[in-house]
């Protein structure tokens, strides 16, 4: 694919929009503004192709990273956003109930639905984006398609991981009883335990996991909500969790409470992280990586972005005991052929309310699962995967393609083709 630049760039960086439904961040040819709003300037009436190129009026890669990495959020303005606020609220958070906490999370959270941007429920910016990008390279090469290696394994549509946070004493001793849940519809999950202050974690309780097939993963230090607030203090911090990386034996990382900054991550040493949502208008962080498909970070962490609502964010902080958000998303997702992240705490889910929902979850899961659609199976075999497809290599056999490298025996050779206006995959039988 041949990309080059056309114009000169402005040297301020702002939302600008590439078609209907992707929106971009960074410099441009054209105007960029500061927020989202439906006057953004629209890059894809200045593209031009020129003898197999295709010339953008911005720099792609330069987009695609400041989707990916947030860095297009800024910080708000409210007394809610300051640090003495936030400070109060985790230092008093153990301690207040869930109704209370709820409350003060809605009053915090308050005017979420008038964003525009990320798009909710699903925000698939990035992915339109390669989209849009691939379809004008055919265009510009006369081409009818391309070959590439399929996303999934054995040509699944998408792939789904299940994983479970402990934030309490509670939810620890409620584990076991998660597990038998999720054993009962034949799924495994990863479990993300916070090694220090919040409960204790022996290793009897470190084998029960193992033993039943899940997989174990670090979630922070001490869940206080500042492990991002110092950068001294987060090495300090970060020493201690990847001694316990090692002691675990754990490849995946999710921050507490999603708080994140991807330039600091590079001083964990997990092959994986799980801590950047989709979209995040409903998490204490605003941002939102925009893309449903796994990524890599500064330093070569694999990103497994959250794609879905929490549980505790469906149950108490929107009041929804039903499966239509949810089943909303997963829809979007697998439309998009992406990661379908699913997080549910043993805290929180063992209401009756609850309960009957997540067993609904499990149920609808399953039967992607059970059509062949939606590899379903556990963050670090995605993170394995993921990193052996990036290694595999197209080769030209006659007049056909071939996979070569590791774990090519999985891998499904597909074509991205144009039809009419829109670009449609087609996965090649082994």
């Amino acid at each position: 694919m041949d990309l080059g630049i056309e114009g000169h760039l402005n040297g301020s960086r702002g939302f600008f929009r590439f078609g209907a439904d992707a929106v971009c961040y960074g410099q441009a040819v054209g105007n960029t503004r500061p927020y989202v709003n439906g006057n953004l300037f629209d890059a894809l009436q200045a593209v031009r192709l020129h003898e197999n190129k295709v010339l953008l009026p911005f720099d792609v890669d330069q987009v695609l990273n400041n989707l990916r990495y947030e860095r297009y959020v800024t910080n708000g303005g409210s007394w809610l956003e300051a640090r003495w606020a936030k400070d109060a609220y985790y230092k008093l958070r153990p301690y207040l109930p869930v109704g209370l906490r709820k409350h003060l999370q809605r009053v915090y959270l308050r005017g979420w639905e008038s964003r525009t941007f990320p798009n909710w429920p699903v925000d698939r910016s990035v992915d339109i984006l390669f989209q849009q990008v691939a379809t004008l390279a055919l265009r510009a090469s006369n081409r009818d398609s391309f070959p590439f290696i399929w996303f999934w394994p054995e040509g699944r549509k998408a792939c789904a991981i299940l994983t479970h946070d402990i934030e309490t004493k509670t939810g620890r001793d409620l584990t076991g009883k998660l597990m038998d849940i999720d054993d009962s519809f034949g799924i495994k999950a990863s479990i993300q335990i916070v090694p220090e202050k919040r409960y204790t974690v022996s290793e009897g309780f470190l084998d029960s996991i193992r033993a039943r097939g899940f997989e174990i993963n670090v979630h922070g230090l001490d869940h206080d909500g500042n492990l991002f607030k110092d950068r001294d203090k987060f090495l300090e911090s970060a020493k201690r969790i990847n001694e316990y990386a090692v002691k675990f034996g754990s490849r995946g990382f999710r921050s507490p409470t999603m708080y994140r900054n991807v330039d600091w991550l590079r001083d964990l040493n997990f092959s994986y992280d799980m801590s950047i949502p989709n979209v995040a208008r409903l998490e204490p962080q605003y941002g939102g990586c925009c893309t449903v498909m796994p990524y890599f970070l500064p330093g070569g962490m694999l990103e497994l972005p959250l794609t879905t609502t929490q549980d505790y964010t469906l149950f108490n902080v929107l009041n929804d005991y039903s499966m239509a958000l949810w089943r909303q998303q997963i829809a979007l997702i697998h439309c998009g052929y992406g990661l379908i992240s699913l997080i549910i705490h043993p805290d929180y889910v063992f209401s009756s309310r609850a309960q009957d929902i997540y067993r609904q979850l499990m149920e609808d899961v399953c039967k992607l699962q059970s059509d062949d659609e939606v590899w379903l199976t556990l963050p670090g075999e995605v993170d394995r995967w993921w990193r052996q497809r990036c290694e595999m290599n197209l080769v030209q056999a006659g007049s056909g393609w071939v996979i070569e490298g590791p774990g090519s025996e999985r891998a499904r050779l597909a074509y991205a083709r144009l039809d009419g206006d829109r670009l449609v995959y087609e996965i090649q039988e082994s």
